[in-house]
């Protein structure tokens, strides 16, 4: 089994493939940007890539979503620091077909990659729960909820102190599109600047 592992810091992936080297037959790349990842991803079909969410630059719901537009058979499980059901909503929209937090024990993420790498879904249980009981309540998801998958990707590029002009070269489309989009994130949120946008960005990302 070929994986990829994209993940920005190097403890990370060293962890993962030591977590993975009990596992038969895995042959592991590694990336620390997206773009890295896209074009280790087209040289060699890996069976699954794990991704981590907070890419500099490009994210990993923009990755994700690159990929499946490669590949609409790619195998991507989530493997991120956000342990929020918001995050794990947004990258199953993405084309993921597997998310687990940071937090996960060992064997559970080797479980999910394990399903995923087999064609099927997983979804760390603690978060698959909280999503079934927001289905079942009708309870709000998330402040955030209401935001699209490239709405949040913007908002995570401005927590990391990225300009729109900065966010705009790296999602690939122009200063206008992701100005509009910042003041659709305001209006969505209630908030008035850019700075608040920030603030909530950073309080998101610490409270995860």
């Amino acid at each position: 089994m070929n994986i990829l592992i994209v993940d920005d810091h190097p403890v990370v992936r060293d962890g993962l493939r030591r977590l993975l080297s009990g596992e038969r037959n895995v042959e592991i790349r590694e990336s620390a940007t997206a773009k890295e990842a896209l074009a280790a991803f087209r040289q060699d079909r890996p069976d699954l890539t794990i991704v981590d969410l907070n890419l500099p630059g490009l994210g990993g719901l923009e990755l994700t979503q690159r990929l499946i537009l490669a590949d609409k058979t790619v195998r991507i499980l989530v493997f991120s620091m956000h342990a929020d059901p918001i995050y794990a909503a947004r990258s199953i929209e993405a084309g993921a077909r597997g998310y687990v937090s940071k937090n996960a024990e060992p064997a559970e993420i080797l479980e999910a990659v394990r399903r995923v790498a087999q064609g099927g879904h997983y979804i760390e249980q603690e978060i698959a729960q909280a999503l079934a009981l927001i289905n079942v309540r009708g309870t709000p998801l998330h402040p955030l909820q209401d935001l699209s998958r490239r709405n949040l990707e913007i908002l995570r590029l401005l927590g990391e102190g990225q300009s729109l002009a900065q966010i705009a070269a790296a999602l690939g489309v122009s200063y206008k599109t992701i100005a509009n989009a910042c003041s659709q994130i305001k209006e969505k949120l209630g908030a008035t600047r850019t700075a608040d946008l920030i603030r909530i960005a950073i309080e998101t990302s610490r409270g995860a």
